[in-house]
């Protein structure tokens, strides 16, 4: 069973944000993401969205992108993104989960998964131009309960955030030997150009709408 990872899918089938104005590339990319996805990730697999999933502003908005993501092939872990205002607590969350027979999606939030053999743990994170202190408070928390929830903390661990790490998570990862990191958020890149050691950007469009495999 393999994991992937892609980020910033931006869907938004119930509501009128079409991300073509952000560039040519995005045209008609939600058929180019289902293909590439059913082509490379398989009913057994994995895949984690970091952040900025969907568009819409409350849950009963985002049902036919949730409905999109369910039909993907894997199983889909996501986690919260800078504009993901559609999120609600946990219980909320998979409360709408189970209201629309969403058998194929979880969510990473304060919780961690082992998939064979690897941890994954995370939380959003915060950009360092707009963080104050409370909110970098808030983010570092979350990490240490994320990885906290972790059972066998000798075994090989990814952490996911959505924005790239500032200092603060920079040390954390560090303290707690994590060995990799995945994010997004960053968008216009041309691919392939993001190359800092241990770190790995999977924005949609950075990685031309294929998830990227990981483990």
């Amino acid at each position: 069973m393999a994991v992937y990872a892609i980020g910033d899918l931006h869907l938004s089938f119930q509501t009128n944000k079409p991300m073509d104005v952000f560039g040519a590339g995005w045209a008609g990319y939600e058929k180019t993401l289902y293909k590439n996805w059913q082509d490379s990730v398989k009913q057994e697999d994995t895949v984690i969205i970091p952040g900025d999933f969907s568009w819409a502003m409350y849950l009963n908005e985002a049902v036919e992108d949730f409905k999109y993501l369910d039909s993907l092939n894997g199983k889909k872990i996501l986690l919260k993104g800078n504009h993901d205002y559609w999120w609600e607590t946990r219980s909320k969350l998979m409360w709408f989960l189970n209201d629309n027979c969403f058998s194929h999606i979880d969510f990473l939030y304060n919780n961690s998964f082992e998939i064979e053999g690897v941890n994954y743990c995370g939380t959003k994170g915060y950009d360092i131009k707009d963080a104050d202190e409370k909110i970098i408070n808030r983010e570092i928390t979350r990490f240490s309960i994320s990885y906290e929830s972790i059972n066998d903390k000798s075994r090989k661990t990814i952490a996911i955030f959505h924005y790239p790490p500032e200092k603060e998570l920079l040390y954390l990862m560090a303290e707690y030997k994590i060995d990799h990191c995945v994010f997004g958020h960053l968008h216009g890149l041309k691919p392939d150009s993001y190359n800092k050691i241990g770190q790995t950007l999977v924005s949609a469009d950075y990685v031309e709408f294929k998830p990227i495999l990981l483990t």
